[in-house]
């Protein structure tokens, strides 16, 4: 029994690979994904060092993938916006000089209550002139047909028109907004970045880079940050009838820190930015009995088609590529158990074993050596 207990522990000194927990096997990988037609075709596949070559490369790939500016659809009618009238808007319409066409608002009264509603069909009603059609009319095409049909009966009237009641043309802002809501379209240009400030601006929780338009059945994805940030105001358009603006949450921009390091965790990228160093600082850094900085992996992309990337940071002067390795979300960055580690771990393991086994065969040289004195 001793003899068996000893091949036993002599076995597991060359079997780390049995400790508990989570590591990377690099061998294993390469086999897995060994004959795969596109392997490495783009870095798929493959155990990409990090270093000052690769850091370049990316650095080009950014600059070089930076997208077009968006084209707004409706940007020739923002260039000359002029509000026409709809179903449901309420005008307020003054004839100088003749108050009794007038009906004023008074000091109780509000001039959207004392106005001209336009009906369902697109009419408005007023008095010497009937129900004539506004729907789909500027205020200055409203004003000549005014004008024309009021001349039979007031000579050379001057009139003004004016829309007191914005009810017929609406927008809606959703998500990540401090109050989301549905704002009226009235007569000056409303875009999106002004729909989100009449919402009170983003929540804490705001992903800026991902708002969405809908419109149509058509969902367009605009990025505010790159507005805010770099002055792209391609990404802000103009919105119109039916237009729905959702702002997304940020939840979906983390990375999931794992291994060793002090305080595993995942953690939300700020503003979609987050290098490989802020990552592991915010997990307060490596377990320093535990870590092996010299294997720090990120893992990106699916089971199916994974990109792995490896810094090797036992030197420190090696979180300078850290600093400028930008991660992207869902990214998972591990950092590998020391050897030592496992082989303490496997040894915690089967200590109670051995102890159990060791006893029992103690146990039984005893009663050998009492039956046989």
């Amino acid at each position: 029994m001793k003899h068996v207990l000893l091949l036993a522990a002599v076995s597991c000194l060359s079997a780390c690979a049995w400790g508990p927990g989570m590591q990377m096997d690099e061998d294993a990988f390469r086999e897995r994904y060994a004959g795969m037609a596109d392997a490495g075709a783009d870095g798929a596949y493959e155990i990409v060092p990090i270093d000052a070559s690769l850091i370049s490369h990316q650095l080009e790939e950014r600059r070089q993938a930076r997208p077009a500016p968006l084209v707004d659809p409706l940007a020739r009618v923002a260039t000359d916006y002029d509000y026409r009238v709809t179903p449901h808007d309420v005008l307020s319409v003054i004839v100088w000089d003749h108050p009794e066409l007038t009906i004023p608002a008074g000091e109780f009264r509000s001039a959207e209550a004392t106005g001209h509603p336009v009906a369902a069909d697109g009419t408005m009603f007023y008095p010497h002139v009937g129900n004539i059609p506004v729907a789909g009319k500027t205020l200055r095409e409203i004003r000549e047909l005014l004008t024309q049909r009021l001349a039979s009966v007031i000579e050379k009237p001057q009139l003004d028109v004016r829309v007191v009641g914005f009810r017929g043309q609406k927008v809606q802002v959703t998500g990540e907004v401090v109050a989301p809501g549905t704002l009226p379209v009235t007569d000056v240009p409303l875009r999106v970045q002004d729909a989100i400030a009449q919402a009170k601006g983003f929540s804490t929780e705001a992903d800026l880079r991902a708002v969405t338009l809908s419109r149509g059945g058509t969902t367009f994805t605009l990025d505010l940050q790159a507005l805010y940030e770099q002055g792209d105001v391609s990404q802000n358009w103009l919105l119109q009838d039916g237009d729905i603006v959702n702002v997304a949450d940020r939840s979906r921009n983390k990375v999931f820190v794992l291994g060793e390091v002090r305080k595993p965790s995942s953690r939300v990228m700020v503003k979609g930015r987050m290098t490989l160093a802020e990552a592991i600082g915010d997990t307060e850094g490596f377990d320093p009995l535990t870590s092996n900085p010299g294997r720090v992996y990120v893992i990106r992309g699916s089971f199916d088609r994974p990109f792995i990337f490896k810094l090797d940071a036992k030197s420190p002067d090696a979180l300078l590529l850290a600093t400028q390795f930008q991660l992207q979300p869902r990214d998972v960055v591990f950092v590998s158990a020391h050897d030592l580690t496992r082989w303490n771990r496997i040894i915690q393991q089967i200590q109670p074993t051995v102890q159990l086994l060791w006893q029992a065969v103690d146990i039984g040289d005893r009663t050998i050596i009492i039956d046989n004195p």
